[in-house]
């Protein structure tokens, strides 16, 4: 029986998002008490609303978000089999903020793996950002993002999607977000705010990460999983 191991963070009102995007907010739109009024018999139900960004929670990114271009795809166009297959993760979580990661990291990390890298595999970087600042101010803010030489490895090895367990695979102190650029320019997404890689570095996986049907949707959140054979 397969082993399910959650990469997804907590989706609450106060969590951390990028710079810029929109706050999350969570509230009571009915409760047991309000709606026991309207039924017989006892029945009564509790709902939320919820209100984030598309790219708030762990979440993917879609090609639109990423190319401006008008035939760009948005998350409900871009095929389901994007966001599931084989899968690795590679542990960089020795470069600490504000350094770079290169192509010596990621050739260092895959050769520690003890695991090949297929074309069309998921590649999961874990950073540490998470473990090291989840739940604080400091997670929007600290973190380690790859350079252009990494981000351009990972498309010369015929990755078909990443995730970090961080805010961005740019490294916060770019201006010129070469991993972005890298994306829009070969159609590449990834993904960002995962969460528990530590469980599964240096393991071959499958990976699970599908989105909701936004129309027209820059991204969305999704309940990313790690699919571990024992």
């Amino acid at each position: 029986m397969p082993r399910l191991v959650d990469l997804s963070q907590e989706i609450y009102q106060g969590m951390g998002v990028f710079p810029g995007h929109l706050k999350t907010v969570v509230w009571d739109h009915a409760t047991h008490e309000e709606t026991l009024s309207r039924f017989e018999g006892g029945f009564s139900f509790h709902s939320q609303g919820l209100m984030m960004c598309d790219h708030g929670p762990t979440h993917v990114d879609a090609i639109c978000h990423l190319d401006p271009a008008e035939d760009a795809p948005s998350i409900d166009e871009m095929p389901l089999e994007t966001f599931f297959g084989p899968a690795i993760c590679l542990d960089v979580s020795d470069v600490a903020p504000p350094a770079y990661i290169t192509v010596a990291d990621l050739e260092r990390a895959l050769a520690d793996s003890g695991q090949e890298l297929h074309e069309g595999d998921a590649v999961l970087l874990r950073t540490g950002a998470f473990e090291r600042r989840g739940g604080t101010p400091e997670y929007t803010s600290d973190y380690t993002g790859l350079d252009d030489e990494a981000g351009r490895w990972l498309q010369a090895r015929g990755v078909k999607i990443f995730g970090v367990d961080s805010p961005s695979p740019d490294n916060p102190i770019s201006r010129t977000y070469p991993v972005h650029m890298m994306c829009r320019e070969h159609h590449i997404t990834h993904y960002e705010n995962l969460a528990n890689l530590e469980q599964v570095m240096g393991r071959r996986f499958t990976f699970a990460g599908f989105p909701l049907r936004i129309r027209g949707g820059t991204g969305s959140p999704v309940r990313a999983v790690a699919i571990v054979e024992d």
